[in-house]
């Protein structure tokens, strides 16, 4: 049975405009003009229960909006969304009790107080039992390594280890799904590998279904299963990362390392992408131009050190959907 439902769900806003100039501003004051923007037109999907989802899209798809009233948060104006068979907006009280939600430009923590009385008051809010609640937070605090942060005002964390301490906050009163809206934004190298770590381990251990919107796409491709694609309130794709480059694009990169840097590679049916000194990157469909074929030619032509061949980033073919290139 499905743990999440969304079908047909649509969401607008009407934004303030007013026209440029003094003009403009004194017209404003007597009449307002308003126009709207539809956040969600029609989306629709399901969730299984243990599943870890990718919600990728451009600034101002709708990935935040449907997160929020996926929480709750927001009310929308048409369309139907359960989450574990309740309606988010109408049962809220017991509806958040059963999720976790981190946004990574906010936080659920109180600013002058230490991560550990901020993690009591979620015990009472949440209405945890002690029992349960010492269990859970000794085993986020060994997973998360807060143990030197659990005195420390939240105001004095930095990025990362406040990170860390959402995550701990959102998962102390057992949630069953987690929401994660940007939740590595602004993060070094090794605080994202510690979140998507924690992550990772939350959905194959303990089977939380989770639901992750980013602009990164190696946290895409590291953590996510299953990618879904919204752009203008609509969803474009919904698959794994390589259902979505075989339907949108069939080519292929061959880097090679040539012995001389001033080489120059010119094949028919290959493209350079980029060249770095001696390396050179070269596209090209295996439809037309098979890899073999590609390899043999120009190692036929240049001395190589070494070569290899992959797909394209992923974050080249999701900037051609946003661009409109998948239909």
């Amino acid at each position: 049975m499905a743990q999440i439902v969304v079908r047909d769900l649509r969401k607008s806003f009407q934004l303030a405009a007013r026209r440029p100039g003094l003009w403009g501003a004194v017209r404003g004051l007597v009449r307002r003009e308003t126009r709207e923007v539809k956040a969600l037109d029609g989306i629709s999907f399901t969730l299984e229960p243990g599943e870890l989802v990718g919600y990728i899209g451009p600034n101002g798809a709708g990935k935040s909006t449907t997160v929020k009233i996926m929480s709750g948060i927001l009310v929308p104006d048409g369309g139907e969304c359960t989450v574990g068979g309740r309606v988010p907006w109408r049962d809220r009280v017991a509806h958040v009790g059963r999720i976790g939600v981190v946004f990574g430009q906010r936080t659920q923590l109180w600013w002058d107080l230490p991560v550990v009385e901020s993690f009591e008051l979620l015990r009472d809010i949440y209405r945890v039992e002690e029992k349960a609640y010492q269990t859970a937070r000794d085993e986020l605090i060994a997973m998360l390594s807060l143990e030197q942060l659990l005195d420390v005002p939240v105001r004095q964390l930095s990025l990362g280890q406040r990170m860390r301490c959402d995550l701990a906050a959102a998962l102390l009163h057992a949630p069953s799904v987690l929401f994660l809206d940007e939740p590595t934004i602004g993060l070094d190298a090794p605080s994202k590998l510690a979140v998507r770590d924690f992550v990772r381990r939350l959905n194959r251990e303990r089977g939380v279904t989770v639901i992750l919107t980013t602009h990164d796409m190696d946290d895409i491709e590291a953590l996510c299963t299953r990618v879904m694609v919204i752009s203008g309130g609509r969803i474009l794709s919904d698959g794994s990362l390589d259902d979505l480059r075989r339907r949108f694009s069939q080519e292929r990169w061959l880097t090679v390392d040539l012995v001389e840097a001033s080489a120059v590679v010119d094949e028919p049916g290959v493209t350079v992408v980029s060249r770095d000194h001696a390396r050179v990157c070269l596209q090209f469909d295996p439809a037309v131009l098979p890899t073999d074929e590609v390899i043999r030619r120009v190692t036929a032509k240049h001395a190589v050190r070494d070569l290899f061949v992959e797909n394209p980033p992923i974050e080249r073919i999701i900037a051609r959907i946003y661009e409109g290139g998948l239909k």
